[in-house]
């Protein structure tokens, strides 16, 4: 069910254009940190480097802030971002069997990627949907009342 996009050379044209429309106010790291994150669906040490020079902010206060805050990300991540809650009641309607499922079938653990980047698998502690317990987002959709499966039917989908 994710959305395959091919995989492309970096090209910082489109940051450039983006840091041209943009100016860094005060606190205006952070939004255009996240803009740039999503061109490029991560932060890889170029893209920061050029921040850096383009806005004259040391990369060591860039750094900083990426390793700060969780929604960013220095390592590439799969096309599709697959999020299973193993909170309280997803983990006693069953979430374990479910997180086993997909580490089984895409053969990562938590916090990988697989090789040819079609999937990220995260483990979370709430989702926020504990009546549809178990829980999990793939990308942005929320699938409830999830089973093995459903699981395994959903990442042998055609994407």
């Amino acid at each position: 069910m994710c959305q395959c996009q091919p995989s492309e050379a970096l090209d910082l044209a489109p940051l450039d254009r983006m840091l041209d429309d943009s100016s860094l106010e005060t606190g205006g790291l952070i939004p255009l940190l996240q803009k740039a994150q999503g061109l490029y669906g991560y932060l890889p040490r170029e893209v920061l480097s050029h921040i850096s020079e383009r806005t004259d902010t040391p990369l060591s206060q860039i750094f900083g802030v990426v390793t700060f805050y969780s929604q960013f990300y220095l390592t590439r991540r799969g096309r599709c971002v697959l999020k299973m809650c193993d909170g309280t009641a997803c983990h006693v309607r069953g979430a374990p069997k479910v997180i086993d499922t997909i580490q089984r079938e895409l053969g990562i653990a938590p916090g990988e990627t697989t090789e040819d980047y079609g999937y990220t698998f995260e483990v979370v502690y709430c989702l926020g949907s504990c009546g549809l317990a178990p829980v999990t987002v793939m990308n942005d959709r929320v699938e409830g009342r999830m089973t093995t499966k459903r699981m395994e039917q959903l990442l042998r989908s055609p994407a």
